[in-house]
């Protein structure tokens, strides 16, 4: 899987480690091993430039997605066609300021917005409540299942 994560924000974040996780998420949710993605962490300016832009929305916001070619999950028998998965714009200023009320650190929140960005790319969403339900269940689950991975508990995945 080719992952590129571009630090234009202007914050030290781990950017191996988000590579890492960028890759199990694609992994756990079976996409094709020549599956690509950029993540672009970008400052508050340029975030507020695209949500306005993308979504008619003022301000900053902590994540944007960008699909590209459509791709879904891949199944218990069977991975995803190969593709471009799509962009994503995430902004760690803004995870810094959302972190503190969700009880976590800056690092824990832009990993939390991007397997939510990721999500997106594959076609989840939470406006309605059913929806809500699948998209931060899976969200969930694979963030406990990266961090038992990052702490040695299933080396393998990491």
């Amino acid at each position: 899987m080719n992952v590129d994560v571009l630090n234009e924000s202007g914050v030290d974040v781990d950017v191996v480690g988000l590579t890492r996780l960028c890759r199990f998420a694609m992994r756990r949710m079976r996409l094709h091993p020549a599956t690509e993605l950029t993540l672009r962490l970008v400052d508050p300016e340029t975030i507020a430039v695209l949500n306005e832009q993308w979504m008619g929305k003022k301000g900053p916001t902590d994540v944007l997605s960008f699909p590209m070619d459509e791709l879904t999950p891949g199944t218990d028998t069977e991975v995803s066609p190969e593709g471009y998965l799509g962009d994503i714009a995430l902004c760690p200023q803004v995870a810094d300021q959302q972190a503190p009320a969700a009880g976590h650190t800056m690092q824990d929140e832009v990993d939390l917005l991007t397997v939510h960005g990721i999500l997106h790319l594959l076609g989840y969403d939470h406006a309605e409540p059913e929806e809500h339900q699948e998209m931060f269940g899976i969200q969930g689950r694979l963030l406990l299942e990266w961090q038992r991975a990052a702490a040695g508990v299933d080396p393998e995945d990491a």
